[in-house]
C-alpha cells in the first residue's frame, strides 16, 4: 500500500513538471506579454548640452517614467566619441494604449515640467529625437534587467529583402543565437518593427552584450568561421542573400551611470 502511495505522488509530481514545462505553458506566459511595446529613443543633443541631458534623465526623467508607468529597460551612449551627441535609450509600455496615456500623464506632470522649465533655462538640450515602436520576436530571450557592469553592449540592425524577413528570423531562431552564445556572446533582446511603423517587414533590430569590445571582435570572427554557421547560412541563402547590400548595421553601445541595463 505504501509502495503504491509513492508511486501515485512520484507520478502526480512528474506530470505536474511536466505541466510546468510544457510548450502550452510556456505560450500562456507568451500571451500575457503578447501585447507589449518596446521603443527605441535616440536624442541628439544640442552642442554643449549632453551633460545637461543625463543630468535631467539622472535626476528627474527616469524616476518620473517609472511613475507614469513607463519601464526604464537601458540607457546608452556610443563607445569612444560621440560626435551626434547621442543618447540611445529603451523603454517598455504594456501596450500602445498605455504607451500613449502613460506619456500624457508624464507630459502633464508638474514635477517634469519644472524640471524642463529649470534644465532649458539656457536652451533647448535636444535639438533631434528619432523613435521606433519595437515587438520581441517568437526566438528572444527576456531580457534580464541586471547592472553586472563592465559590459558593452552592440546593437545591430538588419535590413532584409522584400519577403526574406521571416528566412531571416528562421536563421535565428534555429541556428545564430545558439552560436552566439557558443561563442561568446549574449543573447539579450531581439525585435522587429512594430506592425505599423516603417519597413517593419524588412528589419530585424537586436542587442548583444560582450566582455568588451576586444572581446565582441573575437567572438564575431570565431562565429564567422565556425563550420556549423557557414553551412546553415549557405543552406539559408540557396535562393538569395538575407540582407539587402549594406544592410547590416552594428554599433557599440556603453550603459549610461543611471542605465538600469549594464
Amino acid at each position: 500500500m505504501i509502495k503504491l502511495t509513492l508511486a501515485v505522488v512520484c507520478a502526480t509530481a512528474a506530470t505536474m513538471m511536466a505541466a510546468e514545462s510544457s510548450p502550452e505553458k510556456n505560450k500562456k506566459t507568451d500571451a500575457s506579454t503578447a501585447n507589449e511595446l518596446y521603443e527605441m529613443r535616440v536624442y541628439y543633443a544640442t552642442e554643449g548640452k549632453l551633460d545637461a541631458l543625463h543630468a535631467r534623465f539622472r535626476d528627474h526623467t527616469v524616476k518620473l517614467f517609472e511613475k507614469h508607468g513607463i519601464k526604464n529597460v537601458g540607457y546608452f551612449v556610443p563607445e569612444g566619441e560621440n560626435p551626434e551627441r547621442k543618447l540611445i535609450y529603451f523603454i517598455k509600455h504594456k501596450d500602445k494604449a498605455a504607451r500613449g496615456a502613460s506619456f500624457k500623464s508624464f507630459g502633464a506632470d508638474p514635477e517634469w515640467q519644472k524640471a524642463v522649465k529649470a534644465s532649458e533655462a539656457n536652451g533647448k538640450l535636444v535639438a533631434k529625437i528619432d523613435e521606433v515602436f519595437l515587438t520581441t520576436t517568437d526566438y528572444s530571450p527576456t531580457p534580464k534587467i541586471e547592472q553586472k557592469g563592465g559590459r558593452v553592449f552592440e546593437l545591430r540592425t538588419y535590413t532584409t529583402p522584400e519577403g526574406k524577413l521571416e528566412n531571416l528570423n528562421a536563421r535565428f531562431r534555429n541556428h545564430t543565437l545558439k552560436l552566439f552564445e557558443k561563442h561568446g556572446m549574449e543573447n539579450v533582446i531581439y525585435w522587429t518593427k512594430a506592425p505599423d511603423q516603417k519597413d517593419a517587414n524588412t528589419t530585424l533590430i537586436y542587442l548583444l552584450a560582450h566582455k568588451d569590445k576586444d572581446a565582441a571582435k573575437k567572438s564575431f570572427d570565431a562565429f564567422r568561421q565556425d563550420p556549423a554557421w557557414l553551412k546553415a547560412k549557405t543552406e539559408s541563402e540557396k535562393d538569395g542573400s538575407l540582407t539587402v547590400q549594406g544592410g547590416v548595421k552594428s554599433e557599440i553601445l556603453v550603459p549610461t551611470d543611471y542605465s538600469p541595463l549594464k
